[in-house]
């Protein structure tokens, strides 16, 4: 069966002043099912407990975790698979780490990166940012709303729209084309109140 993205892809944040597990738990709570674990100022240790933690909470409620970045770290935890940019492991050797049936995603910023990675062996491509955004320190341009429909239009691959989304952006990034939003800030508003956010969010993009 291919691969399908949920409508709503979080991304945990380590500025989100909370636990690493109940973030985690409250975004399963709130109905999300693939979550990617996304630290950029972990050690590979540090990285890898994180990671066996979430899994340990999002296994028992159906829901796949993924790592930014570090195939290795996927590798060692058992985690779902490992999301990939433009600077890091190719994504032909991250399969021939991580194996056929792992999940892969890799970014991309323009719409030649976009028709060069349909042709590799990635499960879902994410295009962005979409909008500005303030969870990088030196982001790419924004692509914005034609970004997306230009990156539907160049790969049949699940496609991830990522870059200052926030709630009244979900439906129109959707309607452009993209299978799923991926979010970070918009979910980390209220922290104690992520799993209700979650599930609102979840529920505006069905």
């Amino acid at each position: 069966m291919p691969f399908q993205l949920p409508p709503v892809y979080p991304i945990t944040s380590s500025t989100a002043g909370r636990p690493l597990p109940s973030i985690v738990a409250d975004l399963v709570a709130g109905g999300a099912t693939l979550i990617q674990i996304r630290d950029k100022q972990a050690d590979a240790r540090g990285l890898y407990d994180a990671v066996c933690a979430a899994l340990k909470l999002a296994r028992p409620r159906g829901a796949q975790v993924i790592v930014n970045d570090r195939a290795d770290v996927a590798k060692a935890a058992g985690a779902d698979g490992v999301h990939l940019g433009q600077d890091d492991l190719d994504p032909a050797a991250a399969r021939a780490i991580l194996g056929p049936s792992a999940i892969i995603g890799y970014s991309t910023h323009n719409i030649a990166q976009a028709a060069a990675a349909d042709r590799l062996p990635v499960d879902y491509l994410a295009i962005g940012p979409v909008f500005e955004t303030l969870t990088k320190a030196d982001p790419d341009p924004a692509v914005g709303l034609e970004g997306v429909r230009a990156a539907r239009a160049v790969t049949t691959k699940p496609l991830v729209a990522i870059g200052g989304i926030d709630a009244p952006r979900i439906a129109a990034v959707r309607a452009a084309g993209a299978d799923a939003a991926a979010l970070i800030s918009a979910l980390y508003v209220a922290p104690d109140e992520l799993a209700m956010r979650m599930a609102t969010l979840l529920a505006m993009a069905r």
